[in-house]
This record gives structure tokens, sequence and C-alpha cells, in this order.
């Protein structure tokens, strides 16, 4: 079962500060997972998490971990 409640439309656009038009059109074009109870659209947080952090300008800092600053890491393009 679901560990955590789904997100509604009104709930990611509050969250990202974005209209709801803009989580719709997300969901539509399929950028964002979500799925169709109705008429209604849910999206669980975990695919909310994935959809805002592969638009990340960078990767995420994982705890723990040190990277070495010899200027070896790969940089975004």
């Amino acid at each position: 079962m679901l560990s955590r409640p789904m997100l509604t439309v009104h709930e990611v656009s509050d969250l990202l500060k974005v209209k709801e038009s803009t989580v719709r059109t997300w969901i539509h074009e399929q950028s964002l997972r979500a799925a169709k109870f109705g008429r209604d659209w849910r999206v669980a947080q975990k695919d909310l998490e994935s959809f805002v952090n592969a638009r990340a300008n960078r990767p995420q800092e994982k705890t723990g971990d040190t990277a070495p600053d010899d200027g070896s890491m790969e940089r975004p393009v």
C-alpha cells in the first residue's frame, strides 16, 4: 500500500509555486508522472521529488560522501 498520501494538482502547484495549469501541462506532456482517479490527477511524493531532482542545475549532494577537489568531477553541460 502507499506509505505516503498522494498529492493533488493543487497541492503540487502550491509546493512548487506554479499555476495548476502548469502542473497539468507537465502531466499531459508526461514530464510529471501522475495517476488519474476519476476526473482528478494525483502525484506520488517520490515522483514529484524525482521530477524536481531531474531539473536541478547540479546533482544532489550525498551526505557523508565527500568528492575530491581536484577538478576531476564532470560538470553539467
